[in-house]
């Protein structure tokens, strides 16, 4: 671990956003672990109960426990939203390296795709593709993934330009090494940076869009609970029972300024 990533690690924000994290993670693989309450399960007794020892974030309007199901829908957000990250890196990888490797008439035409897909909120066409689609998570996922492909693609072209033009590369050429070598061993490496922290902040921003379309209902399905439909069904209870939408909305918030507050020092600690 170099100097600089240690101090990174010491930073108390860092290490704050870490642990918020790995809460979100282990919600998101093994929510089994953080509550054994199940989710869907009705408590005419306990309608609309504020947050306390037996229910930390209270019950909703159901008497279904709000804590469990925060626990729940973090899989189906949080795995949603990795896969939407997934496949905007491996789409927008692909055409940035393209580009910035090949120049000319190849790297033109890549971008001004780019720039066209650009000019299209990304939201809208998320709403398009998933429209002409079966409304669950997956495709709620692909819809996401593919608006996230454009800020990759540009991103990794800008740096494989810059690295393409250091000395240590030209050295590589002008030495004899092939095109497929430089790219692998020299260009890729030195322009993983801002990539990986592009990653870490698309995160948060592909955990917003899943969670809209969830709000607006294109994602999972009842008795399915996730971040977003989590909002939506308590936001008629925001003045008799504000725990029900805010609690989830905070969860949200909290993991994506985590995830915008890591990638930001990974940012730093890159250049």
């Amino acid at each position: 671990m170099t100097a600089p990533t240690r101090a990174l690690f010491r930073q108390p924000g860092v290490t704050i956003s870490l642990l918020f994290l790995v809460w979100v993670a282990i919600a998101a693989v093994w929510p089994q672990w953080l509550s054994d309450v199940d989710p869907t399960s009705v408590d005419p007794d306990s309608l609309l109960q504020p947050p306390s020892t037996a229910a930390l974030f209270g019950t909703d309007e159901l008497g279904r426990d709000v804590y469990s199901r925060v626990v729940q829908g973090a899989s189906l957000t949080v795995q949603a939203a990795f896969l939407a990250i997934v496949i905007a890196a491996a789409f927008g990888l692909f055409i940035g390296v393209v580009a910035g490797a090949a120049g000319g008439i190849l790297d033109t035409a890549l971008m001004r795709i780019v720039d066209v897909k650009l000019a299209v909120p990304g939201l809208l066409l998320a709403l398009v593709i998933i429209s002409a689609l079966e409304f669950n998570a997956v495709n709620a996922a692909i819809a996401v993934g593919i608006g996230f492909i454009p800020s990759f693609a540009r991103t990794t072209r800008a740096r494989v330009l810059t690295v393409r033009s250091a000395g240590y590369v030209e050295a590589a050429r002008t030495s004899g090494h092939s095109r497929t070598s430089i790219l692998f061993k020299h260009i890729l490496p030195n322009a993983s940076g801002p990539v990986a922290a592009l990653f870490v902040l698309d995160f948060g921003g592909a955990i917003i869009a899943v969670a809209t379309l969830n709000f607006l209902g294109f994602g999972a399905q009842p008795p399915l609970a996730d971040w977003g439909s989590l909002i939506s069904d308590g936001r008629n209870f925001l003045t008799t029972a504000p725990w029900v939408p805010l609690l989830p909305g905070l969860v949200v918030v909290c993991t994506v300024l985590a995830l915008n507050h890591l990638a930001r020092s990974l940012e730093e600690v890159s250049r």
